[in-house]
């Protein structure tokens, strides 16, 4: 589980509660920083590292990514090699395709998460790869952080949007914690 811009693991209190009482052993990683002071491919290695200490090579996982979480992600699953050791990856309002609030700071990491960055559309080369797992996008149409909201749903795996009243709700609203339950229940390597 990796959190979004300014989060730590905090943000998933109330959903690793959730997924532990649903049976899911849970493992959040905080990326520091996580202010968009460095590069999202940078950030993405911090997750490279969790996952080669952590577990043992031949442990299938799943991952799931909140905002910022779900771009950094991306990077370590299509450029890290992160797709030999996933199952199932749920995205929860990622910007895949950017987000317009991206310009209100022109830290390094922000400006990757414009619309139509270098990063982004390097990210969108190979996009169907991530059809090689489970994959699910969940997203709120009422979303004022990842703007517009339907950038946080690209064409690849299953897209399921959530009436949501706001982006940090996405944790923590228990309609999208079903949702994400279901979509970790899903087979494994299947759209």
């Amino acid at each position: 589980m990796v959190p979004g811009y300014r989060d730590d693991v905090s943000v998933f209190a109330r959903f690793v509660d959730y997924l532990r009482g649903q049976g899911f052993n849970t493992f959040p990683l905080t990326l520091a920083p996580s202010d968009g002071r460095v590069p999202l491919d940078a950030l993405a290695s911090q997750v490279f590292d969790f996952v080669e200490q952590g577990f043992a090579p031949d442990q299938p996982l799943d991952f799931v990514g909140f905002s910022m979480g779900g771009v950094v992600l991306r990077y370590y699953l299509q450029r890290l090699g992160g797709l030999a050791r996933a199952q199932r990856f749920v995205t929860l309002g990622t910007p895949h395709r950017g987000t317009w609030t991206a310009y209100a700071s022109n830290r390094p990491g922000v400006r990757q998460m414009r619309p139509g960055s270098a990063f982004l559309r390097n990210l969108a080369e190979d996009a169907e790869r991530l059809g090689e797992i489970s994959f699910t996008s969940i997203w709120t149409p009422l979303d004022l952080t990842i703007f517009p909201a339907r950038s946080s749903a690209i064409d690849v795996g299953q897209q399921e949007r959530v009436h949501i009243p706001y982006h940090r709700a996405l944790v923590t609203h228990r309609r999208s914690l079903e949702r994400v339950v279901a979509a970790l229940r899903l087979p494994a390597g299947t759209e």
